[in-house]
């Protein structure tokens, strides 16, 4: 999901469906700084050409600060599913955001990312990243709109759109090294893509479908590949990568719409509902064996996996979110690693870094053919991002 602070339809979104990604295109203007009505209108409707400067928008852009800023922090770790005792909102002056160093940036977060791992991240265990503190704001990737500089030669000037982790707040004071130039005076978005992009198509979602599935899962043409959350962020895009890269795709989601949306409009062989009675002979019957398997949910539908694997197969352990909330039961059908000469390796995007360019290069270019499709759940309001957090694990959200 997506949690706009500024301005969002509410709803899931298609590409087809023009509203949002007016808002998307619009990015620089929603919510704050128009002048008249008709304009926001405007920017909700109408798809901005990508390579229309951004100074065009900025006359229309007003930069006035609020005397406080809102953040979520974390008070104590969930059990379970994150509840109304997890996190609270507090309020912090403006003047103590105020750039003070010559490399600061003061930011007004117009959207931040809810993702699986952020679950992961409220646990107090040894991971790959340290936990979120107690007292401190839950952590989140965003995109926002640099709104003060300390320095007239600094890397960033007021009206530029950046990328950072910016957690849940509507402003944050961040380092320049921690920003990416995202809509600038010397950047823009690639043809065919958006700023909003760069959560989706273009962001680490992206990144850890195309790495975890041709690197980690070695996809090859002819292949037969099974990824499980399909219809979620990097599920859908692990399907449609795997479909240009000429395999069989037999994708598996929790509800007939998102199934029916996964063949339809992302064009897999087959999507499998998990939850039908039928759902394991229909496992059998569409996969036989399988050679790839993208794994985004652990459980049971991992353990289903490991029974139907080719010789040599290639798990790709992406995430778990069937046990996120819960404690995990452990994998009884392993040993078929070993008579099937199979593989399961986890990864994580990160270690990836340096080869970021090389994959949005070629995303970028499926977008812009309009090979690679995205659907966006885009929310208002920072009070709901807990709630939002929550519904990544009940199936309520399709796509990003």
């Amino acid at each position: 999901w997506l949690s706009a602070l500024l301005a969002s339809d509410g709803e899931s979104v298609a590409d087809d469906e023009e509203p949002v990604e007016g808002v998307i295109g619009g990015l620089m203007i929603t919510g704050a700084g128009l002048e008249k009505p008709k304009d926001l209108e405007y920017a909700r409707h109408h798809v901005p050409e990508v390579a229309r400067p951004i100074s065009s928008l900025l006359g229309k852009i007003t930069m006035a600060l609020p005397s406080e800023a809102t953040k979520i922090v974390l008070a104590e770790r969930p059990k379970g599913y994150v509840d109304d005792s997890t996190f609270r909102t507090e309020k912090v002056t403006m003047t103590s955001l105020i750039p003070s160093k010559p490399t600061e940036a003061l930011v007004r977060v117009d959207y931040v990312s809810i993702d699986p791992a952020m679950r992961v991240w409220l646990n107090e265990t040894r991971s790959y990243l340290p936990p979120v503190g107690i007292g401190e704001t839950m952590r989140a990737a965003g995109i926002g709109t640099v709104v003060k500089v300390n320095a007239t030669e600094g890397k960033f000037k007021v009206g530029d759109v950046v990328q950072g982790f910016f957690g849940w707040t509507n402003y944050a004071l961040m380092d320049e090294s921690k920003l990416k130039a995202i809509m600038s005076g010397l950047s823009s978005p690639p043809p065919g893509a958006t700023a909003l992009d760069y959560l989706g198509s273009l962001g680490s979602t992206a990144l850890t479908a195309y790495f975890g599935l041709l690197d980690v899962g070695q996809l090859k043409s002819g292949d037969t590949c099974v990824v499980s959350g399909a219809a979620g962020a990097v599920g859908s895009v692990v399907c449609q990568i795997a479909k240009l890269k000429g395999a069989k795709v037999i994708a598996i989601a929790g509800s007939d719409d998102k199934c029916k949306w996964l063949e339809t409009d992302l064009g897999v062989d087959k999507a499998l509902n998990y939850k039908s009675p039928s759902f394991r002979e229909d496992f059998k019957k569409n996969v036989g064996y399988l050679d790839v398997y993208f794994d985004n949910v652990g459980g049971d539908i991992l353990d289903l996996c490991l029974t139907r694997l080719n010789k040599g197969a290639r798990i790709a352990l992406c995430g778990a979110i069937s046990d996120y909330n819960s404690k995990p039961k452990g994998l009884t059908s392993y040993l078929n690693l070993i008579s099937q000469r199979a593989k399961i390796e986890g990864f994580l995007v990160f270690d990836y870094a340096s080869r970021y360019g090389e994959a949005q290069t070629e995303l970028a270019q499926w977008l812009k053919e309009g090979k690679l499709k995205r659907r966006f759940r885009i929310e208002r309001g920072l009070e709901n991002c807990p709630k939002h957090l929550n519904g990544l694990f009940t199936g309520v959200n399709t796509g990003k």
